[in-house]
């Protein structure tokens, strides 16, 4: 035994010994082998913004400053992105931007933002081009900014409007035996209707098709500015899919030319006086950004506003790049509020909701913030339920016109497989100290007092969130109800019934909290930091495959997509405040 116990101590002390030895190694690459990884863009360059791994406005960093080390800027966010662009207009090695075969996964708020950005950058002089085997609708958005646009000649440009698509499982519950016990407040309130009914209510058709039309409408808006085709013209090509081959679509002036990959590529370097058998020189987009945001900067403006990221949806605990948590929301809002040099504060808001609890604290610190500095509301794709509960008490709010924004209700679902457990012969019994001892339980009918105890407890709920926007937007408890009750509304929308102060991106929001801070020259700082643990930065190590990446390798991505849903709902405790349902527009 003892000579085990002594080989096994020498296997771990080697072990140990060679681990060390690696992370030396790379810490000492890290430390001095920089320049040898350092970013090289070339005269005559044109950028190529692929968007493919880019869904976050915010990459994230962290406290620990080892974690950093090893993570930092090794992914860029759309911010960086954005600023990357600014910046490549003004660089005299950037001839212009090609955008091939982008698929990205940005939301409508989010394009929107690239694409003001894009346009921008085209006030220089320098092109920008675009070419695809096929255009999604949404890409096509933003691909519409381009000075040309190539189609391939056996191609796709999908251009019919926009829809979404909603499943109803009243009857799949009769059949089943498993019934979901709805408790909700407000009428808008449609997560729970396909629970209830077995078709779409008036109510929330009602919703659906106003947040549709604004979103499309402010789309073919900028469209038509691009292409300089008119609105009606727009929709009549949507209507009649007037451009579903590439022959028409260039007919319908949506594109400028069919040509294929090569012939594309000619032309870039004929622009760029190219030698048409040579290489053209090029940088991707992310690379770009990375220098941009390693290159020393010119001395930093003492005045700062805290660019405050809130992104996912809103869960209690830390939370991280894709998860609302109070622990890293409530720290940064401190530390923001706590720092002289700190004059303002933009709280970038993406996400559908969550929890109704971690909200409101959320909530409480940004009204102790609000006293000292003010606070500027930027929302992005969503800021809808709890992300609107945390929005609505800040000085401003900027939205965009296609944000999705609103959903003020309350609601809580809770399963209930009695009917299935008796089919197949399970019975429960229950003992107690006292009426109410028992938790819920999904093996038992749900009884009239916890129903109305936990009815008790969303009406309750509704009453603050109401009260809470009354207060922040200075609006009477009727007026906040009467556009309440759980809809949802489009940025435009929600700037007419006042949920809303104006339209417009992060520069506009940064804008308007320099304004109120009364300062004219800053710069900006990220938050937030988060926690993380010395063992969590394997999972980024190349060898490291994650246990989500393995999975999703496994089964598809399609399908890890319906895997992650049902973590996140079986992730939800307590009250939630949140979007209806996952809102995707075809």
């Amino acid at each position: 035994m003892k000579f085990l116990g002594n080989v096994l101590s020498t296997v771990v002390g080697l072990f140990v010994f060679i681990m060390m030895l690696f992370f030396g190694i790379v810490l000492i690459s890290v430390l001095f082998g920089g320049d040898s990884d350092e970013i090289k863009v070339k005269e005559n360059s044109v950028i190529e913004l692929n968007l493919e791994s880019i869904s976050n406005d915010y990459a994230g960093k962290f406290k620990d400053p080892l974690i950093n080390l090893f993570s930092e800027k090794a992914d860029v966010g759309l911010s960086d992105i954005i600023n990357a662009i600014a910046e490549a207009k003004n660089d005299d090695k950037i001839k212009g931007i090609s955008i091939l075969n982008n698929v990205s996964s940005l939301g409508m708020a989010q394009s929107k933002a690239l694409r003001d950005a894009l346009e921008d950058f085209k006030k220089s002089g320098k092109f920008i081009v675009s070419y695809a085997d096929v255009y999604s609708q949404k890409d096509y958005y933003l691909n519409s900014v381009s000075d040309t646009i190539y189609l391939n000649p056996v191609g796709e440009l999908d251009f019919k409007g926009l829809s979404s698509e909603i499943m109803f499982f009243k009857d799949l519950q009769d059949k089943s035996g498993i019934k979901m016990e709805v408790i909700r407040h407000g009428k808008y309130k449609s997560a729970v209707e396909p629970f209830l009914e077995n078709k779409m209510s008036d109510a929330n058709r009602e919703q659906m098709s106003g947040l549709l039309n604004s979103v499309w409408s402010s789309m073919l808006v900028e469209i038509s500015k691009s292409r300089n085709i008119s609105v009606e013209k727009l929709n009549q090509i949507a209507d009649s899919l007037l451009a579903r081959t590439p022959e028409m679509a260039k007919s319908a002036k949506l594109i400028d030319k069919i040509a294929y990959e090569d012939e594309y590529h000619n032309a870039i370097r004929k622009a760029l006086k190219t030698e048409k058998d040579e290489d053209y020189n090029s940088v991707g987009i992310q690379d770009y950004a990375k220098k941009v945001m390693l290159s020393p900067k010119e001395e930093d403006a003492e005045d700062k506003i805290a660019i405050i990221y809130a992104q996912g949806e809103i869960q209690s605990g830390e939370g991280d790049v894709t998860i609302i948590g109070e622990g890293s929301m409530r720290r940064s809002l401190q530390e923001a509020r706590k720092d002289e040099n700190i004059k303002a504060i933009v709280l970038r808001i993406d996400s559908p909701g969550g929890n109704a609890l971690t909200s409101d604290l959320i909530w409480r610190e940004i009204e102790n913030t609000k006293k000292v500095k003010p606070v500027v509301v930027s929302m992005g794709n969503y800021a809808a339920s709890g992300g609107y509960y945390i929005a609505c008490n800040a000085n401003q709010i900027y939205a965009e016109k296609n944000t999705i924004t609103g959903s003020i209700g309350v609601f809580g679902i809770l399963p209930n497989f009695t009917q299935l457990s008796t089919k197949i012969g399970i019975n429960t019994e229950v003992v107690s100290t006292n009426k109410n001892a028992a938790e819920y339980s999904p093996f038992r009918p749900l009884n009239d007092d916890f129903r109305a105890y936990t009815q008790e407890g969303v009406e309750r709920i509704y009453s603050v969130f109401v009260n809470r926007v009354a207060k922040g937007r200075k609006m009477t408890f009727e007026q906040v109800d009467a556009i309440g009750q759980g809809r949802v509304w489009s940025g435009a929308d929600a700037l007419k019934i006042g949920l809303v102060d104006k339209i417009g991106g992060m520069d506009d929001a940064l804008k308007a909290a320099a304004s109120l801070a009364k300062i004219k020259t800053y710069s900006t700082q990220s938050f937030p930091e988060y926690d993380k643990n010395f063992k969590d930065m394997f999972a980024e190590l190349p060898f490291a495959q994650s246990k989500e990446s393995f999975i999703k390798e496994e089964i598809g991505t399609e399908n890890y997509k319906v895997v992650e849903k049902i973590k996140k709902i079986n992730a939800r405790k307590g009250i939630q405040v949140i979007l209806p349902y996952e809102i995707v527009i075809h």
